[in-house]
């Protein structure tokens, strides 16, 4: 293997890395900002009901959430299908026909409980 083959692999790593490592930040940073407003509204003297503390802690979740998680999944694994149709390797084909099926179980799924979760 010469040096520059090492560079492929190598970057994708640093890559995936650093995009964690920010993912892991920005959540880290959104979290210290919402303890420091309420300890502002508490110093301030301010009330915060039980309620009020709950929706900063856990914001209301969309109902459409699940409709376009799964219309998302699905998009993806007919992107991959397509990609695996229109590349020129025969050998690829069913490989990447195979990969597609992954987001294309989870977006059914979230299909279906967009579909039937929240009926009750």
């Amino acid at each position: 293997m010469s040096p520059n083959e090492v560079w492929v692999p190598l970057s994708m790593f640093i890559g995936l890395s650093v995009v964690l490592s920010l993912w892991v930040w920005f959540r880290y940073k959104a979290k210290r900002d919402l303890q420091e407003t309420i300890r502002t509204a508490i110093e301030q003297g301010q009330g915060l009901s039980p309620e009020l503390i709950e929706n900063l802690v856990n914001p209301p979740v969309s109902p459409q959430r699940d409709l376009r998680r799964g219309v998302i999944s699905v998009l993806l694994a007919v992107a991959i299908a397509l990609f695996a149709v229109f590349v020129d390797e025969g050998d690829a084909v069913g490989p990447l026909l195979g990969i597609a099926m992954f987001p294309l179980s989870i977006g059914s799924g979230f299909l279906l409980m967009h579909r039937f979760g929240k009926s009750g």
